[in-house]
């Protein structure tokens, strides 16, 4: 080969060189140095129970969720509610329980894949003028900084019928209850359902038996609260915004409190010294169980449960995980009267005294 070729030919060589370079560089010019973001994103929508929508909301998570080519939406709904509403283009399900999973499935929903996602206790709100009041009848206590509801005691109270003034409250008007959503529609009020009908049962899980026995007592309990919530989100924001005189306790997870300290700060700075977060004994924990209903719901179940998103939903947003509960102290949020360890943990009921328990909620 002759000079003049050898040089036309490496002069081609770095043409080609460089128009490729150039090619590659509008690529990463475009998506940012390093960046993993897909061309293309697929819509992923479905049922998601109210206290999850502030993760949902975040950000950083529609970034995490570009990341894998995903473009999430979401329709909010109670998570028995979801279990029979109209699936129609849904491609996945995220309820707050196992019992909403296998009140599903009695329903015929059908998940292609399904997991326990995040963990958040059950707690009861209140405010410091009655918690304080509920002190002196035994039914709360208070240890350091850390109140507790003493569920025999204020079953007990509510089964007899006392008044607010009767349990050491003075301000309170009419009986003696806790509120909470709708215990046929929403977790958080089902799971309330759940701890009244164990109480019932002298602590230990309820039971068919347990639940027919029981049941008018619980309906009855129910019945003090009047007109119930079927979003447990909706349901804390009118506990804020109404106050004690309207809503002096309720029922609630754990990681509302936490995901309002850290992402609404102002609205916290508000509240902080009158609200009172207690943990009941015992508790139970919600477990949020999301349902994949076809390929993109699984692709959305495979983002839940990636670091950076358990990371991103305990930090912001207080959802226990086993990546990030118990490595990282819950006093990052500075939220009084938290605790690392949840204690006094009990089952809920097995899954045909539940269902057991949904249906006569019903009558």
């Amino acid at each position: 080969m002759n000079r003049n070729r050898i040089v036309g030919l490496i002069s081609l060589i770095v043409v080609v060189a460089v128009i490729c370079g150039f090619a590659v560089w509008r690529t990463t010019s475009k998506s940012g140095p390093g960046s993993a973001t897909p061309t293309s994103t697929v819509s992923v929508t479905g049922y998601l129970g109210g206290e999850k929508t502030g993760l949902f909301d975040d950000d950083e998570f529609a970034k995490l969720a570009a990341e894998s080519g995903l473009k999430v939406d979401y329709r909010k709904a109670g998570s028995l509610d979801m279990m029979t509403a109209d699936r129609s283009g849904m491609d996945y399900l995220f309820p707050s329980s196992r019992t909403a999973v296998e009140y599903g499935a009695s329903k015929g929903v059908k998940a292609t894949k399904q997991d326990i996602v995040f963990n958040s206790p059950i707690v009861v709100y209140t405010h410091k003028p009655v918690a304080e009041g509920l002190a002196k009848s035994g039914i709360m206590t208070k240890s350091g900084n850390v109140w507790r509801l003493d569920m025999a005691k204020a079953v007990d109270a509510m089964k007899a019928g006392r008044t607010w003034s009767q349990v050491g409250y003075a301000g309170g008007y009419g009986v003696f209850h806790i509120e909470s959503t709708d215990p046929v529609k929403s977790n958080s009020g089902n799971e309330y359902a759940a701890l009244l009908a164990n109480t019932m049962n002298g602590g230990q899980p309820a039971t068919r038996a347990s639940v027919k026995r029981d049941a008018a007592t619980i309906r009855g309990i129910f019945a003090k609260s009047g007109w119930m919530e079927t979003s447990s989100e909706d349901s804390f924001n009118q506990f804020l915004t109404l106050g004690v005189g309207s809503k002096p306790m309720m029922v609630g997870y754990e990681s509302q409190i936490l995901d309002l300290a850290v992402n609404n700060p102002d609205a916290y700075a508000q509240v902080k010294d009158d609200l009172v977060i207690a943990y009941p004994t015992p508790t139970v924990w919600s477990t949020h169980t999301f349902m994949a209903l076809d390929a993109k719901g699984e692709k959305l179940l495979t983002l839940l449960e990636s670091k950076p998103v358990q990371k991103l939903a305990w930090e912001r947003h207080g959802f226990r995980s086993v990546t990030f509960s118990g490595t990282d102290s819950i006093t990052r949020f500075k939220v009084p009267g938290t605790v690392d360890t949840v204690q006094n943990v009990t089952e809920l009921p097995p899954n045909d005294a539940m269902q057991d328990l949904i249906a006569a909620l019903k009558q």
